[in-house]
């Protein structure tokens, strides 16, 4: 016979809390699984209903996530109660989702008092209400461009959650976990949250100190201390290019041997490379944000339009003014 873990006590606990769910259309379906799940096994543990929760959405008939997955939601954007637990769930083509309807009730939901929680690139349509104003936030790392130009006033951090008052935001992916199990040890303490973990196979919890993406080192498969500074320079100096010159010197290495480098380890030169990245930042810029062509070519470091557009017709294979318009295309269907 399989024996239980022992159960913490959490005696005075009384009552319950809710957390309303609003599925936005194409979320992601790992956050949300995520985040639910570490309620329903707290809920396990004490061996009661402590957490209960529902799930709206515009309409409050059915919404699809990412994975085309259809879900039958429990209600309309409904006036809630000012201790329910506001919880977006965001996706893909999140700037659609932000409609007049749901900023508003979100809005009056707010003045209440409430707390609302931002999963995934959910934090978008917090910020565009304005519930992040002066406050810390985090969102997907591809979405950090864009909501960095349209959002100066939210304080972007590149963490896995965070947390400031009665916001909260996540990453997406598994950040979930890590915000909900912070959730359960604030209301039932460490040994429930711990517990909710080992229950799913979850052995590395993070915290709001955690970046969200993983080293350069990782993502790029090569362990070479100077290449890898040179990247996150490149990382971080997307507007104002650095010369490679400049870039060797910083790590001291010649021009030559930088060269090298990025040739054995890279296949391309690091002109290349860096290109590729500002090339990438302009892609999500330009899907991501109304910011003008001229004002994406500036953001990325590029002089004047038409280098702009010349560089990305290469490396794309069409223009940022038709990929724009593609783009365009494919929302509004």
């Amino acid at each position: 016979m399989a024996l239980k873990a022992p159960r913490p006590d959490v005696s005075s606990q009384t009552g319950t809390r809710r957390f309303v769910f609003v599925l936005l259309q194409d979320f992601t379906l790992l956050s949300f699984a995520s985040a639910l799940d570490c309620l329903r096994l707290a809920n396990r543990n004490l061996g009661r209903d402590y957490y209960t929760w529902k799930l709206v959405g515009e309409g409050g008939d059915t919404i699809s996530c990412s994975t085309r997955t259809t879900f039958k939601l429990d209600g309309d954007l409904e006036e809630l109660h000012r201790d329910d637990t506001i919880v977006l769930c965001g996706g893909i083509d999140i700037q659609k989702a932000a409609t007049k309807k749901l900023l508003n009730w979100l809005r009056r939901e707010a003045r209440k008092g409430s707390r609302i929680a931002g999963l995934c690139t959910a934090g978008y349509i917090m910020a565009k209400a304005g519930l992040l104003d002066g406050k810390k936030a985090t969102i997907h790392w591809e979405n950090q461009d864009s909501f960095a130009e349209e959002f100066e006033e939210v304080f972007l951090s590149k963490a896995v959650f965070a947390i400031d008052g009665n916001r909260l935001t996540t990453a997406g992916g598994t950040s979930s976990i890590d915000l909900f199990l912070q959730i359960i040890a604030d209301d039932l303490g460490e040994d429930v949250a711990n517990w909710v973990a080992d229950q799913q196979i979850y052995s590395s919890i993070r915290t709001d100190q955690d970046s969200q993406r993983l080293s350069v080192p990782t993502r790029i498969g090569v362990r070479h201390p100077k290449l890898s500074m040179v990247i996150q320079m490149m990382e971080t100096n997307i507007e104002e290019p650095i010369s490679p010159s400049l870039l060797a010197k910083e790590v001291g290495l010649s021009t030559r041997q930088l060269e090298r480098l990025f040739r054995r380890y890279l296949n391309r030169s690091p002109k290349r490379y860096y290109m590729e990245l500002r090339l990438q930042k302009a892609r999500n810029l330009l899907m991501q944000t109304d910011m003008s062509v001229i004002n994406v070519a500036l953001a990325c470091g590029f002089a004047s339009p038409s280098h702009f557009s010349k560089c990305y017709r290469a490396h794309y294979d069409t223009t940022p003014y038709r990929e724009r318009g593609s783009h365009a295309a494919r929302l509004s269907i």
